[in-house]
């Protein structure tokens, strides 16, 4: 059995947390590409991505849209104008996918609160052929190592609380549940209730070995297929 260490006390004998002696908050992540073996995450830009995201999503179901603020989008200019108004915000950035040379998804960083060590992923807009590949995993992974790279203690995961999918893939990649805000806001003329998960600075060595060695070549069959499941939670 592990004993759970005291809390340590202020000098009027009340609980407080952790000293923070030696961290500095971080800069903000710098806006650049981020290359990994089979994708490459690349700043989201109306004239270089509207019309091959456009291509990719118009054939896509009209389910993958149900849990996003977007589409479907009627053309590549009503698309294009989601990612200016993307782009507009001040504590967003968002990275298009790149498989080889194809433009297949979107996500982006938001709620960036550097002063705090903070940081979410969110707008995560996937198209089928990017949906369940290594390099979906990959995208992902390179914004998490990224953010804890820069100095972030918090790494923020969001979704609406019926979106059983979202959530699986936050479990899988290591984040840990932490409740829901019921009626945390709304969208396409409904209400939400939001469900939060997030990764810490603490948790983030296991799970970052968990990812590489999912990441490994040789983790692969020729056809694309994993051997190993991603397993960032310690096995009982």
């Amino acid at each position: 059995m592990t004993n759970t260490p005291a809390p340590r006390t202020n000098e009027f004998d009340q609980p407080i947390g952790p000293d923070l002696a030696g961290w500095t908050p971080p800069s903000e992540p710098p806006w650049r590409a981020l290359v990994g073996s089979s994708v490459t995450l690349e700043p989201l830009h109306r004239a270089q991505h509207a019309v091959p995201l456009y291509h990719e999503f118009k054939h896509a179901p009209d389910s993958l849209w149900t849990y996003l603020p977007w589409g479907p989008f009627l053309d590549a200019a009503e698309l294009g104008q989601s990612i200016d108004a993307i782009n507009e915000r001040d504590d967003w950035l968002p990275y298009a996918v790149v498989v080889d040379t194809d433009v297949v998804g979107y996500l982006s960083y938001l709620r960036i609160a550097a002063h705090a060590g903070s940081i979410e992923v969110g707008g995560v807009t996937f198209s089928p052929k990017l949906q369940r590949t290594r390099a979906s995993t990959e995208a992902q992974y390179l914004l998490m190592k990224n953010a804890f790279d820069l100095g972030y203690r918090r790494y923020e995961w969001k979704c609406d609380d019926l979106n059983a999918p979202s959530r699986t893939a936050a479990e899988r990649m290591g984040f840990t549940y932490e409740g829901t805000f019921r009626k945390a806001t709304h969208y396409k003329g409904r209400s939400r209730d939001t469900a939060w998960y997030a990764l810490t600075d603490d948790q983030w060595p296991a799970v970052d070995t968990a990812f590489q060695a999912w990441l490994a070549p040789d983790n692969f069959n020729p056809d694309g297929t994993q051997k190993s499941p991603l397993a960032t939670k310690p096995q009982s």
